[in-house]
């Protein structure tokens, strides 16, 4: 049911073979129950797999629908992380699904680590293909571990100060969702209130009791979400500042390397080149929206070399209809490739 398999893309880097890939007994293909219970019977296997290698990838399995997807997602086990802080416009679409990030197809999304610059952030992300695309449209993926130890050794110095300062993210969120941003989450939609003094409520003190049911987000599994762990913000140096009919939120600083306990190694994990290559709309400019975190601004040529460091050592591979992606949030960055739709991706977050 999960035979291991070699398809055109993949890498082996320090020894790593990456992503791990899995495809499905074509006898099997039609039946989707069964598919479901081997996921769950074999979840150590997979959750293996995925240890060693840091992704991977189900190909050829009987899942057609956001629906079937919801389900496979479920049948591995893992509790869901509400989208709590995130930028990106999304919909929910069924149970613990919604949509990958909605903004135009021509905007690439440079390479992050999902919600690296918030408290609460997932460790598993699932990533499905229910509509594959015309033309280009890939995820493309690298190891997080890998670019530290690159970016230690051509810019030890840099490197030396973000380990020092950290990073601070700088967004301003509108009042409604901007569908042409890739971090147009307006603020009435993050905070599910129209009234600010709500808002700032809600941004900056613990939510207990009855304001769990009204921070639902549409999912029922919201009301088993501890909402205290995902509003940390104020305690980690989150700042907000009203601005017409907009909110400047200030987040750090915060880490932009981390250690992964589980493999005994540094990452990579921040959003740096996402927000100062990416950040950018009506409302934000990206080479404002992150800086050290005492307040310097970052160099340029260095941040653009890290993104060419990324685009060497990442792997893509183009998706197929029916294609599962998992991604470990501590071992991975992800980014998203222009694309002619029609294409339809679909996301999942776990704590």
């Amino acid at each position: 049911m999960f035979a291991e398999a070699h398809i055109t893309g993949q890498k082996i880097t320090g020894g790593i073979v990456f992503p791990a890939v899995v495809i499905s007994d074509p006898a099997m293909e039609a039946d989707f129950q069964r598919f479901a219970g081997a996921a769950r019977d074999q979840r150590s296997r997979l959750e293996a797999l995925l240890h060693s290698s840091g992704a991977l990838l189900l190909r050829g399995y009987p899942v057609r629908s956001a629906a079937d997807f919801n389900a496979a997602v479920e049948a591995f086990g893992y509790e869901e992380l509400p989208y709590v802080g995130g930028a990106a416009p999304r919909t929910n679409v069924v149970g613990r699904v919604f949509t990958a990030n909605e903004s135009p197809p021509d905007q690439k999304i440079p390479f992050h680590h999902e919600m690296a610059q918030v408290p609460e952030y997932p460790s598993k992300l699932f990533f499905f293909c229910e509509v594959e695309p015309r033309s280009g449209g890939e995820t493309p993926i690298v190891l997080s571990h890998y670019i530290y130890e690159r970016m230690k050794e051509k810019h030890p110095d840099f490197v030396k100060k973000l380990e020092k300062h950290g990073l601070i993210y700088t967004r301003i969120l509108g009042a409604g969702d901007d569908p042409s941003s890739p971090i147009g989450r307006g603020w009435q939609s993050t905070f599910l209130t129209k009234d600010r003094r709500t808002a700032e409520e809600r941004f900056m003190y613990p939510f207990s009791g009855s304001n769990v049911l009204s921070m639902t987000f549409g999912y029922s599994s919201m009301l088993e979400c501890e909402v205290t762990s995902c509003f940390r913000a104020a305690k980690l140096g989150m700042k907000l500042e009203w601005m017409g009919d907009g909110v400047k939120t200030v987040m750090g600083p915060i880490p932009a390397i981390k250690f992964d306990e589980t493999r005994g190694r540094k990452i990579w994990f921040n959003s740096m080149v996402a927000a100062y290559t990416g950040w950018k709309d009506a409302r934000n400019d990206p080479v404002k929206a992150i800086t050290f975190g005492d307040g310097s601004p970052l160099p340029s040529d260095i941040i653009y070399d890290c993104l060419k460091i990324l685009e060497e050592e990442s792997v893509s591979i183009p998706w197929k209809q029916g294609d599962i992606l998992l991604i470990d949030n501590l071992a991975v960055l992800h980014s998203r490739r222009s694309f002619e739709p029609p294409r339809r991706i679909l996301a999942s977050l776990c704590k």
